[in-house]
């Protein structure tokens, strides 16, 4: 009894004594918030310094993702870094880089301002703005020091985190598993992204269900819980300007009602200020961070005190990063509809030879551009200690097979038309696409593709086009080009129509290069109205051309231009040959003729936001003289010109023609701000018939045009105004142009 009674007196002379004894067992608890749970790292980072030792982590949505990190070992310091290097407009839009997509992904986003699903010939709707695909790849990669660790409680911090059944609503602890996979589905944010299946349920943000998962945290045994709250407060309704405000004012109503249970039960309840910022406030992150510091110093002296009673510190630990590995193993599921060599094509994997994680993420967005599939999940699994790793890939197929694709344009050549596409995957095989383009306004037009995706090997297509406009041009220049008599008009309308069947083989190579071989049947018709008009004094219409033509041809293009219709860098060339070896020879003066052309970019930026771009063209006939309706035609802009038609500034369209030309374009792009472009621009050619037999295409140029333009790069496509003049004919020319080119 009075060993007792001396040990209860020496505890309570020296209270360290019994501190030190308890030990005392730390949970962390994060809540969701979007950008807002940015906050967490800031109050991660006076947590630290104030020596605290976490042992438990449980988080919502953004507070998974930054716990998840926090508690595989990252430092607070390590996320600040990570987060401040991190471009969340990409991340979150799930953008894929342009060199990810093959020649006809490309051309199929660089078309379209709006695509719907439409299967069953019924519109819907997708379930996200975005897939979530980057944020995956991003977590993926922080974790892949985590090896094969597949139960949450072995990482350096027991975890968890909360995921919704979206079909039920119930709140789901995910603690096993694929980490990032869990943390995917925690940081779903309904109609921001779409949700994630996992183990058969769907699953989207933890916040639906459980935003503050404090009372999960102290069953797994946290004895004091710090808990960091950055969820809105609800806010009056001069504030409610927008749906979306009004949807999260709604949102909030139960988890702001939950909290009043659940701040009792959290020990050190740290709030910061986050009513300046909202849920996609990423680029406010360096303060959203310093509002978490902020509020959690004023808890300090608190969190000292805890420390006091705890025994031992976190232990460090070493995250290695990988700069090569060997892949000995591909396993994969889910993969249904398309076959394990389309996904090793587009992923380029060679066994047993270095592989990057860039080379893996470049691979992954190959896949995710093709448009086939809702999800990439994946894991790079350690082979015991030989340096080699399993590459294990669970593929999520896309239901989608139809889409309604829309888009709207506006030029001077064509005018206005309106786009309506019918797009339909695994027509015939797994991995085919058909698509038809229905161009209605003032010019009708189609476009038809099918094409058998196989990757990187040999694929085979048909493309069938109507395209026609009119125009008019300079009677002088009809006149030179048709031997017609002067009858007094200064300009004639023409009549362009053109109808264009390919069957063609491709192959790429490292996705920027493209080889192909096909043959072609080409029917022109060139006409004109004006020459037809009694009030002219002729009684019939003029038929310039009337003429079926058989073609082979190949092709070689290489593009690695980062934007279409702004480049500012890579190298882009489009060399064609095409050989006539046939036609109905409306003007009964058809030869055996060959056309080649060819065009070489190249787009770089010296400095921030300025662009330079050099485009040098040429092209020529060979044989086939009497033929000139497929000639070289000269003048106005554009972007989508069809058969031999060259876009140049300072001349209105078909102003210069030949059979031979070259020509050099210099620009210089300069970003005012974000997709603002101020351009200016200048060309000049040689343009006529056998320069290059002549030697003339060497000479000083003949041509040349001037271009001043304004360009902002939209959701539906370039908008632009240009303003060019040429000294030659002293006369300027405004073009403006509307929406993607089609």
């Amino acid at each position: 009894m009075k060993k007792l009674l001396l040990l209860l007196l020496l505890f309570a002379a020296f209270p360290g004594i019994s501190q030190e004894q308890e030990d005392l067992k730390v949970g962390l608890v994060l809540s969701g918030g979007g950008a807002k749970g940015l906050a967490h790292i800031g109050a991660l980072k006076v947590i630290e310094e104030a020596g605290i030792r976490i042992d438990y982590i449980g988080g919502s949505s953004m507070g998974a993702i930054i716990g998840g990190l926090y508690a595989s070992g990252y430092t607070a310091h390590q996320l600040d870094s990570i987060f401040h290097e991190t471009n969340f407009n990409i991340l979150i839009q799930d953008n894929i880089p342009r060199s990810a997509k093959s020649f006809y992904e490309k051309e199929d986003a660089e078309k379209y301002a709006l695509s719907l699903p439409f299967d069953d010939f019924r519109i819907g709707l997708p379930s996200g703005l975005s897939r979530g695909q980057n944020i995956y790849n991003l977590m993926s990669q922080l974790t892949m020091h985590l090896g094969n660790v597949d139960d949450f409680s072995e990482l350096p911090i027991p975890f968890f985190c909360v995921a919704a059944d979206i079909e039920t609503g119930e709140e789901v602890i995910l603690d096993e598993g694929s980490f990032a996979q869990a943390v995917s589905a925690s940081g779903a944010i309904p109609s921001i992204f779409s949700p994630v299946k996992l183990d058969g349920r769907l699953l989207t943000d933890g916040g639906v269900a459980n935003n503050y998962p404090v009372e999960e945290l102290r069953k797994r045994g946290a004895e004091v819980i710090i808990g960091v709250d950055v969820q809105d407060s609800l806010v009056d309704r001069e504030d409610l300007r927008s749906v979306f405000d009004i949807l999260t004012q709604i949102s909030n109503f139960r988890t702001i009602s939950d909290m009043k249970e659940k701040i009792p039960k959290t020990d050190i309840y740290i709030n910061p200020d986050i009513s300046p910022f909202s849920v996609l406030s990423f680029e406010k992150g360096e303060a959203i961070i310093d509002s978490g510091r902020v509020a959690t110093l004023k808890r300090k002296d608190e969190l000292k005190k805890l420390a006091e009673r705890q025994t031992g510190s976190r232990e460090k630990v070493k995250i290695s990063t990988v700069d090569t590995l060997q892949i000995s193993t591909l396993t994969l599921e889910g993969n249904n509809a398309y076959p394990r060599s389309y996904i090793m094509g587009k992923l380029r994997l060679n066994y047993f030879t270095d592989f990057t994680l860039q080379d893996l993420s470049k691979g992954i967005n190959n896949l995710s551009a093709s448009g086939n599939f809702n999800r990439i999940n994946y894991r790079l699994i350690p082979n015991n200690d030989d340096g080699l790793y399993t590459l294990a890939m669970k593929m999520e197929e896309s239901e989608n097979k139809s889409f309604l694709r829309l888009g709207l344009h506006y030029d001077e050549l064509y005018n206005i038309g309106a786009l309506i596409n019918y797009t339909r995957k695994s027509l015939l095989f797994s991995n085919d696409v058909a698509s038809l383009d229905i161009v209605v306004g003032d010019q009708f037009r189609y476009n038809f593709d099918y094409y058998i995706d196989k990757g990187f090997y040999w694929s085979i297509g048909l493309k069938s086009r109507y395209n026609k406009f009119e125009h008019p041009v300079s009677f002088d220049f009809a006149r030179e080009n048709a031997g017609l008599e002067d009858i007094g008009i200064n300009k004639i309308d023409v009549d362009y129509r053109d109808f264009t069947n390919q069957v063609y083989a491709e192959t790429l190579f490292k996705q920027v290069f493209s080889f192909g071989l096909g043959a072609e049947h080409k029917y022109l018709r060139i006409a004109s109205e004006t020459l037809g008009d009694p009030n002219a004094g002729i009684d019939e219409n003029t038929l310039f051309e009337n003429s079926h033509f058989y073609s082979a041809f190949g092709y070689l293009k290489y593009d690695s231009y980062d934007n279409k219709y702004f480049p500012s860098r890579g190298v882009y060339f489009d060399g064609d040959f095409h050989v006539y070896l046939f036609s109905s020879d409306f003007n009964n003066d058809f030869a055996e003729f060959s056309i080649a052309k060819g065009t070489l970019g190249y787009a770089f930026s010296p400095f921030n936001r300025f662009s330079t771009r050099i485009v040098t063209e040429a092209g020529f006939r060979i044989g086939g003289d009497g033929v000139n309706t497929l000639d070289f035609f000269l003048g106005g802009y554009g972007n989508n010109l069809i058969n031999n038609f060259v876009p140049f500034y300072g001349y209105d369209f078909i102003s210069l023609s030949g059979d031979s030309y070259i020509k050099g374009l210099l620009e210089f792009d300069y970003e005012i701000f974000r997709k603002n472009h101020v351009i200016l621009g200048a060309n000049i050619a040689n343009v006529g018939n056998k320069l290059y037999s002549s030697g003339e295409w060497f000479s000083l140029p003949d041509f040349t045009g001037y271009a001043l333009g304004y360009g902002v790069d939209t959701f539906m496509g370039p908008l632009e105004l240009k303003y060019t003049y040429s000294p030659e004919i002293k006369a300027s020319q405004w073009f403006f142009s509307l929406g993607f080119w089609f």
